[in-house]
């Protein structure tokens, strides 16, 4: 198909504009400022599609860019007050930070938005001589003779839902490179086709994820405390599900408020957005945002498998960058400053080769880099954390997982070695009938909200006439079988209300899929039982406008 469409050339072509895929584009500028360097972006512009708490290590961009407070970096806001705590239903107990491992602690660290730190990347990398192109989506991989990959294809633009070309019909494009980077993020779709067809996951742990929750406020004057960086966990999550909250207050009375719900959780009908909701009516957190205004919503998945879920990184023709990885440190809450790191690996790794008069082949310094890197060691110090957390619920697994980041601080080893995950987050759902129902409280509109008006903050979009980019591999499974026996929980994974059993006019149940609603977060890609939901690029441009998210 792709011979057919108009092509550009490039030594190197990136599918993604973040941190992971920006930081390789300048890398690769820095390097050899020749070189030619795409970076396509599926977000209306740089930082669209971007959601993160965040607190940020600057560790990556003192190595990208040493002078970056020079260059204003809007990294404004260090982190003066770090607090952690465990919650019960009505009251906490704050953790005394002498107990916490020191790679727990974030002084030193910044908190930021990450959409803006990333718009100011694209900033850099253009004044270097990069090409972004946002607005078009890394739809597809065009593959060579050997195999190998040559380049990315755009979605094609002005499809009707019928699937036939509308007036406005325009092809996509080949965007082809000596080297292809892929840093599309958790999950991608690229990513997941470049694992599969090379068995880039044989022989490591089955990636896991956590889905991140995000509301960011605008508080009172006399509330806000910039600097302050909290942690929970606990409360409203029961024994056996992982998860925990953030609020980091920043810049001109901000504060991102956010909750993470482990996607290995076991009941059908938990509903990771409820748990938020209910999670600021806390007597903590709701005197803190009473008096303030929500400004804007969204949700994306994390990966969470860490160290042990890492695939082979190098492809023929290419290499997998940042969280399409798996890089996150989870007890951190924190991955970028991997991102940026692992960008700038397969860049040296991407330049020298072609330095060499190579394309196409493996880029196996990469592999090698990462091996003896920061990244590496930020990874297998914190390995067991949560396969602990995981087996063993919050009360015995998060004491564990300190006493194993302690010793692994302290003496360089793990007395648990390097533990196993339970299995891929699918899979650990119990049948409905095995499972008690939660009644969640009605939103009160002070603190906690539903999700239709939480949609809208997220300010997303789809074209109602394109076609339907969360595709089902069997239309009868819904209701043939995740009904009756998971009480079809995707309309409760979900944090968006794409997905709805509705009762037609004979009574019969139906499932309905409002994509229009989707903020791209892929937790129906990865949490649906029967693996039949498969999340596809919609059109470029398509999807949340998270501005400074």
């Amino acid at each position: 198909m792709s011979e057919s469409r108009e092509s550009m050339e490039f030594d190197v072509v990136i599918a993604g504009a973040g941190p992971a895929g920006l930081s390789a584009a300048i890398r690769l500028k820095q390097l050899a400022p020749d070189l030619s360097v795409c970076v396509v972006e599926k977000g209306a512009e740089v930082g669209a599609h971007i959601l993160s708490g965040a607190v940020i290590d600057p560790i990556g961009l003192n190595a990208l860019f040493p002078d970056w407070k020079e260059r204003g970096a809007p990294l404004g806001t260090p982190v003066t007050d770090d607090r952690f705590y465990f919650l019960g239903p009505a009251g906490r107990l704050r953790l005394p930070n002498f107990l916490m491992p020191p790679l727990m602690s974030n002084h030193g660290n910044y908190i930021a938005s990450l959409g803006m730190v990333c718009r100011w990347l694209g900033q850099q990398a253009e004044a270097l001589g990069v090409e972004i192109y946002p607005g078009f989506a890394a739809a597809d991989l065009e593959f060579g003779p050997a195999g190998e990959v040559t380049g990315v294809i755009t979605g094609d633009m002005g499809v009707g839902r019928d699937g036939q070309e509308k007036a406005n019909y325009t092809p996509g494009m080949v965007l082809r490179g000596k080297y292809v980077l892929i840093a599309e993020g958790a999950r991608g779709s690229l990513a997941k086709t470049l694992i599969a067809r090379f068995g880039l996951a044989e022989d490591r742990a089955p990636q896991t994820y956590g889905l991140g929750l995000k509301e960011l406020w605008e508080l009172p004057a006399q509330k806000h405390n910039p600097g302050l960086v909290m942690h929970s966990m606990g409360w409203p999550l029961d024994n056996h599900t992982g998860g925990g909250s953030f609020i980091y207050q920043y810049g001109e009375r901000l504060a991102s408020v956010g909750f993470v719900v482990h996607l290995d959780y076991r009941n059908p009908y938990l509903s990771p957005f409820d748990e938020f909701q209910r999670f600021k009516t806390h007597p903590l957190i709701r005197p803190m945002l009473e008096g303030g205004r929500r400004i804007a919503y969204g949700a994306r998945t994390i990966t969470e498998g860490g160290f042990q879920a890492v695939p082979k990184l190098v492809f023929p023709g290419g290499a997998l960058i940042g969280c399409a990885a798996g890089f996150v440190n989870v007890p951190r809450i924190k991955g970028s400053h991997n991102a940026i790191l692992t960008g700038m690996l397969a860049a040296d790794a991407a330049a020298a080769a072609l330095s060499e008069g190579r394309a196409g082949d493996l880029l196996t310094g990469y592999e090698d880099a990462y091996r003896q890197s920061p990244v590496f060691k930020d990874l297998k110090r914190v390995r067991n954390v949560k396969p602990l957390w995981s087996r063993y619920g919050t009360a015995l697994g998060v004491p564990l997982g300190a006493l194993d980041m302690w010793t692994n601080q302290l003496f360089g080893f793990s007395p648990f070695g390097t533990l196993k995950s339970k299995g891929p987050d699918y899979a650990q759902l119990v049948p409905a009938k095995d499972a008690k129902a939660i009644a969640y409280p009605r939103p009160d509109g002070v603190v906690s909200f539903d999700k239709l008006s939480s949609v809208f903050l997220s300010g997303t979009r789809h074209d109602e006439d394109e076609p339907i980019h969360l595709k089902l591999k069997d239309s009868s499974l819904p209701i043939g079988e995740n009904l009756p026996v998971y009480a079809e929980p995707a309309q409760r994974y979900c944090p968006a209300g794409v997905f709805e059993v509705v009762t037609g006019a004979e009574g019969a149940p139906r499932f309905v899929i409002n994509a229009a609603n989707c903020v791209h977060c892929k937790t129906c890609d990865i949490k649906d039982p029967a693996q039949n939901i498969t999340w596809t690029t919609p059109e470029g441009g398509d999807g949340p406008a998270y501005g400074n998210m």
